[in-house]
């Protein structure tokens, strides 16, 4: 920083302006979430919370600015009523989200009713052609559609949408089980907490895996989770039982010792429940198998080690607990849908 002094009007005395001298800070990243009229108010709420509050939690942690948050509307400024009998008014308009690196459609009003607005058809398009990521949550993917960006793309909603989407739009490839797609510049996510996944995702690609960890702990949920949408339907309506304190001491006591071998048998151990027992227990509160589900917390640990430029592909995957670095790459990349090191070349730190 230099100062530079100037004359002020007569009688008074020069004073030293600071003057940045230096690289221009690198601009803020836009993302505008669309708002309607008859929204559920969980989805836009996950935008919000991810992409829309300070982070104190993140000082010394940004190579890059956080997000600036934009609730754009057809009709800025007027009342929205939102599911739950309380209204809420967008102050930014839909020239606005046309502009933003990000557009997230949360949703639309009525997926199984009327194609998605015109305006906002339009507003997509113009935010995609010049260079914009294009988001969906749950129903959002209608919006998408029809604006053509998802032909010839794989693509998510809610399962119970996905039949519709298909039938409807025949040129996108639904696929009706997996919790978010990622196609680079269009990404869709399946219903309501998918929307979750999907949001912490994009802080991953953006920032790194440690950053998004951080965010998923303020959250408190997990920074990634395996696995698709049919393990939820029917495990989510299952009674959570007395005996699953044990399955949540058990599931600290893995995370205490992902690096050493883990077995069904030491797990249950560790719940203080037979194996059979422990096995059917946590299925029913999890929705996936406790080895299955191991993999994924050794997946999320190695993102953080992945984004250093210290240690190997097969120093990395014995500390993580995987048996060989072989192995590694097979489940990394059923999981991430990439090799460990195409993930470090694009996220690393300091990688060539």
């Amino acid at each position: 920083m230099a100062e530079q002094n100037v004359e002020d009007r007569p009688g008074t005395v020069s004073r030293p302006v600071p003057v940045t001298i230096g690289r221009r800070p690198e601009p803020v990243h836009d993302v505008a979430v669309y708002a309607f009229p008859g929204m559920a108010p969980f989805e836009l709420g996950v935008v919000v919370e991810v992409f829309g509050l300070a982070r104190p939690e993140l000082t010394g942690l940004l190579a890059a600015p956080w997000y600036g948050l934009k609730v754009c509307a057809e009709r800025p400024g007027t009342e929205l009523d939102a599911v739950g009998g309380f209204t809420l008014t967008a102050r930014h308009g839909l020239d606005e989200l046309a502009a933003a690196d990000t557009v997230v459609v949360p949703g639309v009003p009525n997926a199984f009713g009327a194609e998605a607005s015109p305006a906002l058809v339009e507003a997509l398009r113009t935010a995609h052609g010049r260079g914009a990521r294009i988001v969906s949550i749950c129903s959002g993917a209608f919006a998408l559609a029809a604006a053509g960006l998802l032909d010839g793309r794989g693509a998510t909603t809610h399962w119970r949408y996905a039949e519709l989407l298909q039938q409807r739009y025949p040129a996108v490839r639904v696929d009706p089980d997996v919790l978010y797609v990622d196609n680079g510049d269009v990404l869709t996510s399946a219903g309501s907490a998918a929307g979750i996944d999907l949001c912490l995702h994009l802080v991953r690609r953006d920032h790194g895996a440690r950053v998004a960890n951080t965010v998923a702990r303020r959250f408190v949920v997990a920074p990634h989770r395996d696995g698709g949408q049919s393990q939820f339907i029917e495990a989510a309506v299952r009674p959570v039982e007395e005996e699953d304190d044990g399955i949540a001491r058990s599931m600290q006591w893995a995370l205490d010792h992902l690096s050493a071998p883990l077995t069904i048998s030491g797990l249950a151990a560790a719940a203080r429940m037979s194996d059979r027992s422990y096995l059917r227990h946590f299925t029913a509160r999890n929705g996936t198998s406790p080895m299955r589900w191991v993999v994924t917390q050794r997946i999320a640990a190695s993102l953080v080690l992945l984004e250093s430029p210290e240690g190997s592909v097969e120093e990395i995957a014995a500390a993580v607990g995987f048996e060989s670095a072989a192995t590694f790459r097979h489940h990394f990349g059923r999981v991430m849908r990439t090799s460990p090191t195409a993930y470090r070349r694009s996220f690393g730190r300091g990688v060539a």
